[in-house]
């Protein structure tokens, strides 16, 4: 948020601890995730939007892979929720962005930051922010948070 940079590295772990998961879910006999090959397309499907999106300039690199990364986690079942629930999010940010932006609210915000630069007339959203909870918000809508799920994930009755 403060320095609207997402981490390649975050991405990679995030996506790279999906096959884990999936694995570790099939083997423990836990029915969470869709077929492989749902996942998948959700995968191709956002980072292709999104590609796209970067490059007409309207997206971030980093929230592409984010967004992607996430995709290949909620399968093609998890997709529609997803995108609306970033949409929204990102819609609430960019609001708080124009009123940021209009009335500059915040006393000696850092230069650096989202605020600083939003507050000094920039048009800037930290989208990663939308994402991580169209994200979650969809995690909850497929059943990932249910603590009967949880547990017999993590092995207890």
């Amino acid at each position: 948020l403060k320095a609207m940079i997402i981490p390649n590295i975050h991405s990679v772990i995030i996506l790279a601890a999906f096959p884990l998961c999936y694995g570790v879910a099939y083997l423990a006999g836990v029915d969470v995730f869709a077929a492989p090959l749902s996942h998948l397309l959700s995968l191709l499907i956002v980072f292709g939007i999104s590609a796209l999106l970067f490059a007409m300039n309207v997206m971030g690199a980093a929230d592409s892979k984010l967004a992607s990364a996430y995709a290949v986690w909620l399968g093609l079942g998890g997709l529609m929720p997803f995108l609306f629930y970033m949409a929204l999010a990102g819609g609430v940010l960019g609001v708080g962005a124009l009123l940021v932006k209009r009335f500059k609210p915040f006393a000696n915000p850092s230069p650096e930051g989202w605020i600083g630069q939003v507050q000094a007339g920039a048009e800037k959203v930290p989208y990663g922010i939308a994402i991580v909870i169209g994200a979650f918000v969809s995690f909850g809508f497929l059943g990932y948070l249910d603590l009967t799920i949880l547990s017999a994930f993590l092995g207890r009755p």
